[in-house]
């Protein structure tokens, strides 16, 4: 009898073994699900709003490297941003949305310090549709991370 017991308890092994396999997976599955996903808020923002090229008549240096070191495509959704609205949030990556225009640009350049409340759209090497769009006001929209726990008040 004794003998019998731990026969079947050794043949229990792998089995309980497999139990512990799928209930932790399982856990692990749940516990991806459940991620906590920081918050984010629109702002709005009226800014002056240019265009630039990547052409070395326009830039010191390489005019394909952006002062983040970012290297620039022409198909590529960028802007480059004055130093005075870094301070309000549209820091490197951020997601920007520009009143006229589709789709969501990021911002990966910087501007020289003389220049205040203004942003620059990358319009790759095409000059003639940075001379069409010209400079004007504009409302832009940024992506601004809030912190995923609320403040208690």
């Amino acid at each position: 009898m004794h003998f019998m017991l731990k026969l079947n308890s050794i043949n229990l092994i792998p089995s309980v073994l497999f139990l512990f396999l799928i209930v932790g997976f399982s856990a692990c599955e749940s516990n991806s699900k459940t991620k906590i996903t920081p918050r984010a808020k629109w702002q709005t923002l009226r800014v002056s709003a240019s265009a630039y090229n990547s052409t070395s008549s326009q830039t010191e240096g390489n005019p394909k490297i952006t002062a983040w070191g970012d290297t620039l495509k022409p198909t590529m959704k960028v802007i480059a941003v004055s130093r005075d609205l870094i301070r309000k949030g549209l820091d490197y990556n951020t997601q920007v949305r520009i009143e006229g225009m589709e789709g969501i640009f990021f911002v990966k350049d910087k501007m020289h310090h003389r220049w205040k409340n203004k942003i620059d759209i990358y319009m790759g090497e095409d000059v003639q549709k940075a001379r069409n769009w010209g400079r004007k006001r504009v409302i832009i929209r940024y992506l601004i991370p809030q912190d995923s726990i609320p403040l208690n008040k």
